[in-house]
């Protein structure tokens, strides 16, 4: 029983080693995913300041404007696209932090259950001990 509990104990630790790793990795996630949609909403703003100027005179400005406007659209879809990746990657990384957990809270009952079982085995064996002598002590 004590190789098992030292053998249930380092898994035990492991297991925790793990879930701060994963949970570290759903942080980075979240991080990315704001991120991504920070710079997916500096785009659209950069979109919707790109307008082609009332005063301008020249058809070069149009040009220049319309390709910059076009570029900003690219860069819009290609954002769009990290942030759909990024948020599939804090979804599997939600995932594995839930499989880690309950991993961990796996050992933790089972360890929990193996005291339990060493207490009722202590119990029994003080019942089935034989009686102790009582000193008695006379009336001095």
């Amino acid at each position: 029983m004590a190789k098992r509990g030292i053998s249930l104990d380092r898994i035990l630790r492991v297991r925790t080693l793990q879930l701060g790793l994963v949970q570290a990795a759903e942080m980075q996630a979240h991080e990315k995913v704001a991120s991504e949609d920070a710079l997916r909403h500096r785009i659209a703003q950069l979109v919707a300041n790109v307008a082609p100027e009332e005063a301008a005179e020249h058809a070069f400005s149009f040009i220049a404007a319309a390709h910059f406007r076009d570029r900003l659209h690219q860069s819009a879809a290609a954002a769009e696209q990290r942030v759909k990746m990024a948020t599939d990657r804090l979804h599997q990384a939600s995932e594995a932090t839930r499989e880690a957990r309950r991993d961990q809270s796996a050992i933790e009952k089972l360890i929990a259950r193996e005291d339990q079982a060493a207490v009722i085995k202590a119990m029994r064996a003080l019942e089935e001990a034989p009686p102790t002598r009582r000193n008695r002590h006379d009336p001095c």
